[in-house]
């Protein structure tokens, strides 16, 4: 567990709960799930100093569940968030290093080694609680940041500033799990990409449907996963509106700063939602596309052999007509009547196929 006082200029560390909450700015404590169920009663006490109201036992449930998807709740002291994320999983890293290393084979890697897992957010006035899975990278993305932009360097170089309310450092963080899956975009495109190349392959003989299959599945589950996350942003956004009105214009300032980057991690949502829904249509147009290719190549396969049939039918025809075991046939007792008869089928069969070919009965398929 790691616990840090944000002000206005300053970040640092602490490393212990104090017994009361510093005379300005906030704190923030952010621990890995298992830390967090672990000192619970700890922090149970802490906060009731702090802010006179404890974390509700339904809300420490939702913060432990690792399966819960994205949700928004209130009371009247605090709210609490649930965000799954959308991250590269332990260990996949070289999958998602080079986007030209992409195969056909690492396309379904490449989807199930999305992480999901869900991070929680409890924000009071003056203290936010970030629960964070037990690899999760956020925390000391955040924590290194945050001191940089203490530290002076980066507010110099960039004109950043630390967060101003917990609530402002949650929808950073949500924001950066949000735009981390942009990082796998190219990655997931350029590999659906090789999916499709290899269905279209003229010489292909596609067998590995399960691999499709499962590609759709973890497309699905993104899909669910990005709309869950809408969901719970539109909440906060509703609850933030219900907020009561700050006499101070300085506050107010503060409050539509919070609804414009609200506004805008939704509409981070959006893209990638969107994006994941183009994957998803891509797919699914790839395997109607493929099963169309293969029904037109049955079809000229058909269109071929029936041609073949016309064109040998007639030929059939003479050749019954002349094996006839009459005494008296025409050209049966000449000389030239085979060659006659044969000049005949051939003359015969040519004029079919230019029939045939001017009718276009017999063009290749591009």
């Amino acid at each position: 567990m790691r616990i840090f006082h944000v002000s206005a200029e300053q970040f640092t560390e602490l490393q212990e709960l104090p017994d009361r909450l510093p005379r300005s700015g906030y704190l923030w404590i952010g621990s890995a799930r298992r830390e967090f169920e672990v000192g619970v009663a700890t922090l149970q006490n802490a906060l009731q100093r702090w802010t006179g109201g404890q974390l509700v036992d339904l809300h420490i449930s939702d913060l432990l569940n690792t399966q819960l998807p994205s949700t928004f709740d209130y009371t009247s002291w605090y709210d609490v968030m649930v965000f799954r994320r959308l991250a590269a999983g332990t260990g996949s890293s070289s999958l998602f290093a080079d986007e030209n290393r992409g195969t056909v084979a690492s396309a379904r890697q490449a989807l199930a080694s999305i992480d999901t897992s869900p991070v929680g957010f409890a924000v009071f006035d003056r203290v936010l609680i970030t629960v964070h899975p037990t690899d999760c990278q956020v925390r000391d993305f955040f924590a290194n940041r945050l001191g940089q932009i203490g530290q002076g360097a980066e507010a110099r170089t960039t004109g950043a500033r630390l967060p101003s309310s917990p609530a402002d450092l949650m929808l950073r963080m949500v924001n950066h799990m949000v735009d981390s899956y942009l990082e796998l975009r190219r990655l997931l495109t350029k590999q659906l990409g090789y999916l499709q190349q290899e269905l279209f392959r003229p010489r292909s003989h596609f067998r590995d449907w399960q691999m499709l299959l499962d590609s759709r599945n973890a497309l699905h589950l993104l899909e669910d996963v990005c709309e869950d996350q809408r969901s719970a942003v539109s909440e906060w956004i509703d609850a933030l509106d219900e907020w009561p009105d700050e006499p101070d214009p300085a506050a107010r300032r503060e409050r539509e700063l919070l609804r414009v980057r609200s506004r805008d991690v939704l509409e981070h949502i959006e893209r990638v939602l969107t994006h994941v829904r183009r994957l998803e249509g891509s797919a699914e147009g790839a395997v109607q596309m493929h099963f169309s290719a293969q029904s037109n190549r049955t079809a000229e396969i058909m269109r071929t052999l029936t041609v073949l049939t016309a064109v040998f039918m007639p030929l059939n025809l003479i050749t019954g007509f002349f094996g006839m075991n009459f005494d008296f046939l025409p050209l049966v007792h000449s000389n030239a009547g085979v060659w006659i008869t044969s000049s005949a089928m051939l003359g015969l069969a040519l004029g079919l196929v230019v029939y045939f070919r001017r009718k276009r009965y017999l063009e290749r398929g591009r």
